[in-house]
């Protein structure tokens, strides 16, 4: 069936959620987790007894992707690459998959319009989900406000951001993974990335169903706009869309160290959440900003001010209590932000009630984010070993250390003359452990926050 599909600033003309119930879609998906089950870690199908049945659930997803391709001639070419990666891959006998032409292929960030959908196939890990790089499909729909579009345009350029929301996924989805990144596909060599996608709906849906619980246990008194927050979908996945548009951006931009995240390196994992929680209060100072900029759409200043809750919220009761407490880089961020807001009176915890004294909030906030700032701005005149230690003594300021860290204990407690990866293994897997309010929290909120895997917007209570 051939689809026309008007691309206009305001959205397309084709509801690509009706493809969620199209029996061509349902076959893709199956053929795909039961492929699932014969692959291996690194992607191969090693069984050569299954050798057969795989080739033939590969043939009905590549028939399934030649019948859903007309409605995406926007992405005619990845498609039809699509389906020669899966025939060499058979053709090479199931080893490590390499899909890196269709991969190439396929440019999302350049067909960024409202409501325009994709239809993602790839062998590939899902971060927070899945760890082998299975194959898996994913439906999705963009979502691109047109005070999004304008902020883009205008202020926050950040050509490789694509926003999006799920339609349905095979199972390495139904997890945590609220992301989509090109470097997660199996493929031959790595080449230059020039897209990530993040699927607001589904932090925007986790969030409202937490932060209501969280309030609720708190006793916390939610402003109305707050509220509206929690009671809207679109609203609060359109404000994660701006936040993650200004957070993305900021990495590797500012008076920073070579490179502040260093995600490949082996180093102690409280930098990744001071590299964090600076985009993050970085998009919340320029939240700040639009607010209060009589010449923004009223569209971006009502988000603005939402943002800043969106920001404070999520990162005081969902990451401060997520995960293990293993190296949790984004839990020490949550608890670090909560710690701070409360040492410098904005945050109180009186008569078992949370309350927070919203005009006071913004400076106080943005005042710890100059503070990663400056250490950043100090660190390039600074050994590496001194940035760390200058970071450590930045979040330990705030939050007390384990008792039992080496670190605590000061440099000369330290093997500073041993090799890097030797003071790294010094640092506790929990060198920052909860503290007494939150290790209540978290008793309370544990099964909330576990009822979040797979949400979507469409899910969400």
């Amino acid at each position: 069936m051939n689809i026309t599909i008007e691309n206009t600033d305001q959205g397309t003309t084709f509801d690509y959620s009706t493809l969620t119930l199209d029996p061509t879609w349902l076959g893709l998906k199956h053929a795909a987790t039961e492929l699932q089950s014969m692959q291996a870690k690194d992607g191969s199908v090693p069984e050569t007894g299954d050798h057969a049945a795989a080739a033939q659930l590969i043939d009905d997803i590549k028939a399934s992707i030649a019948e859903l391709a007309p409605h995406f001639p926007h992405d005619a070419r990845y498609l039809e690459l699509l389906g020669a990666d899966f025939s060499k891959w058979v053709d090479a006998g199931l080893g490590v998959p390499d899909f890196l032409d269709s991969l190439l292929a396929f440019h999302p960030q350049e067909h960024r319009i409202n409501g325009l959908g994709h239809l993602v196939v790839f062998p590939m890990y899902t971060q927070n989900g899945s760890t082998s790089r299975l194959v898996e499909a994913v439906l999705v729909e963009v979502i691109w406000p047109e005070f999004i579009g304008e902020l883009e345009a205008e202020h926050y350029s950040n050509k490789l951001f694509v926003p999006l929301r799920f339609l349905d996924f095979t199972p390495g989805y139904n997890t945590n993974s609220a992301v989509l990144f090109p470097e997660s596909v199996a493929v031959r060599e790595t080449p230059s990335f020039t897209w990530g996608a993040i699927f607001q709906d589904r932090e925007a849906a986790r969030f409202r169903r937490v932060v209501r619980e969280a309030a609720a246990v708190t006793r916390l008194d939610l402003p109305s706009d707050a509220v509206a927050l929690l009671e809207d979908q679109e609203l609060t996945q359109e404000t994660f869309v701006m936040w993650d548009l200004i957070h993305d951006r900021t990495h590797m931009r500012g008076d920073l160290p070579f490179d502040p995240f260093m995600i490949k390196q082996r180093m102690p994992y409280f930098l990744y959440s001071l590299e964090e929680l600076r985009c993050d209060l970085t998009a919340y100072r320029e939240s700040v900003a639009v607010e209060a900029d009589a010449t923004a759409s009223p569209e971006a200043r009502r988000h603005a001010k939402l943002v800043q809750y969106a920001v404070i919220f999520d990162r005081i009761f969902r990451f401060a209590i997520t995960g293990s407490r293993v190296r949790n880089y984004d839990g020490l961020g949550g608890q670090l932000l909560f710690a701070w807001l409360h040492q410098h009176h904005v945050l109180h915890w009186t008569d078992t009630k949370l309350t927070i004294d919203w005009p006071q909030v913004p400076e106080v906030v943005i005042a710890l984010g100059h503070e990663i700032e400056e250490l950043y701005w100090r660190s390039i005149d600074r050994p590496k070993l001194a940035h760390w230690l200058a970071a450590y003594e930045l979040v330990s300021a705030t939050l007390t250390p384990n008792p039992a860290s080496t670190w605590a204990k000061g440099p000369t407690a330290l093997p500073l003359s041993a090799p890097l990866r030797e003071i790294t293994d010094q640092v506790m897997d929990d060198e920052f452990p909860l503290s007494m309010f939150y290790e209540a929290l978290n008793k309370k909120m544990r099964g909330v926050i576990e009822s979040t895997a797979g949400i979507t917007g469409t899910s969400a209570a």
